[in-house]
């Protein structure tokens, strides 16, 4: 069975840093367990980059800006490259979100993992982009896991 290719939303990356105790943190240990591989751009890497280096991010999960090169880098092993072709600008009310949907979309995920399923819904129904919370992709992971 091939591994699945989901796209990570950055407020994945930031809950499971912060917090040990949820699924977020358990779809990273995944991901670096290669359970799955994560569908990025370069432009999705760079607010990674940004977002978990901000001040106020840094204070909830406790990692230095080396810290977090450390783990994108090492994290960057499990990534499906991807590189934004199309642009259907504008499909959301957030436009920080088009560039999530695009990777999503140019990479072909399986899934979008996400917190923020509301924001995404509409343009993933016009797509057919499968939504899905942390929880429920852990769930899948594991029942794929199992014989």
């Amino acid at each position: 069975m091939s591994k699945p290719s989901v796209l990570l939303d950055t407020n994945i990356l930031v809950a499971g840093l912060s917090s040990r105790n949820g699924a977020s943190f358990q779809l990273l240990r995944h991901c670096f367990d290669g359970k799955f591989e994560i569908v990025a751009s370069v432009p999705l890497w760079l607010e990674y980059e940004a977002t978990l280096k901000r001040a106020e991010i840094r204070k909830m999960h406790g990692l230095s800006a080396r810290d977090i090169d450390d783990l994108l880098n090492n994290l960057a092993v499990t990534v499906k490259p991807t590189a934004l072709h199309y642009l259907w600008r504008p499909q959301l009310s957030d436009p920080g979100d088009e560039m999530v949907l695009e990777t999503a979309l140019n990479g072909a995920a399986e899934a979008l993992v996400t917190f923020n399923i509301g924001d995404f819904k509409p343009a993933a129904d016009r797509f057919g982009l499968k939504l899905v919370r942390p929880a429920d992709f852990l769930n899948m992971l594991i029942k794929r896991s199992k014989p």
